[in-house]
């Protein structure tokens, strides 16, 4: 279990379907303890600590039985795709039931993470429009996420259309506040 020591810069996805980077697994003064310092790529991107134990832990499936994923914090990959842009992949248990189609290492768009990291909305509305087409619902969940937005049900296009929406209130409503 403690060689998933998670190394700064890394990607995971927590059991509730949050994504979190890493900025560095500390030592406290005092008692020595690991502790691993992560951020939040969602909300106010808040900034946590929680012992390196129990970060790499499985998850307590009798609390949660409904959980597929087996630790409680599991690395997503970051892996180059062919256009040189970064493109995820679930470090996930290989023994586990998948979702996706047996056997197969299906890899999120390449624009998801520009979309997470974009400093303005008009940069995520543009990826946003160049995702259109190209991204399906495991995509989706994470946008919801990263945006701290309910889910919503319907096709793809609709759920595209209704964050695009929502981008462009938020941008509407910024662009007219007072400073």
């Amino acid at each position: 279990m403690m060689e998933r020591i998670p190394k700064p810069g890394e990607f995971y996805k927590h059991f509730k379907n949050k994504w979190y980077q890493i900025i560095t697994v500390a030592t406290h003064s005092e008692t020595g303890e690991k502790l691993v310092i992560y951020q939040a790529l969602y909300g106010d991107f808040g900034v946590y600590a929680r012992p390196l134990s129990m970060f790499v832990s499985e998850v307590d499936h009798e609390k949660y039985p409904d959980v597929k994923q087996k630790y409680r914090f599991e690395r997503v990959e970051m892996a180059e795709s062919s256009a040189g842009e970064p493109a995820g992949k679930t470090d996930h248990d290989p023994t586990a039931a998948s979702v996706d189609e047996p056997g197969s290492e299906q890899e999120l768009s390449p624009l998801l993470l520009p979309f997470v990291e974009a400093d303005s909305i008009d940069r995520q509305l543009e990826l946003l429009m160049a995702m259109t087409g190209k991204i399906g619902q495991r995509e989706l969940d994470i946008l919801y996420v990263a945006l701290d937005l309910p889910q919503r049900g319907g096709s793809v296009e609709e759920q595209i259309h209704a964050i695009r929406q929502y981008l462009e209130m938020q941008k509407r409503f910024d662009g007219g506040r007072l400073r």
